[in-house]
């Protein structure tokens, strides 16, 4: 299954929240994830322009659209993004395949 990086940033409202009445937000997340056929490995809190990162595996892009746009509609973030990420051996496979096909790419000149 493909990896994903999601990355999130709470609504103040949903800071005060988790402030007020400290919660773990693993299990759901988990749950969430789960429940598109997905695995979560990580969920961090973090310092910075995002408040959690979560390292996801989901079947497909649509299963792991569907956990971002499900959080989104939460209300309880501002802002998010989901990166699709890469093992090495994908990724040695796409540079291969580059080195193929710079063979045929002529760049544009001035």
């Amino acid at each position: 299954m493909p990896f994903y990086l999601f990355e999130a940033k709470y609504t103040s409202a949903a800071i005060k929240a988790l402030v007020d009445n400290p919660q773990d937000r693993e299990a759901p997340a988990r749950k969430l994830i789960e429940s598109v056929g997905g695995k979560m490995h990580h969920l961090f809190f973090c310092m910075g322009e995002r408040d959690a990162v979560v390292l996801i595996e989901a079947p497909d892009d649509e299963a792991m659209a569907a956990c971002a746009l499900a959080v989104g509609a939460s209300g309880a973030f501002s802002a998010g993004s989901t990166t699709k990420l890469m093992t090495m051996k994908e990724a040695m496979s796409a540079m291969k395949k580059a080195n193929a096909a710079a063979k045929s790419y002529v760049p544009a000149t001035g």
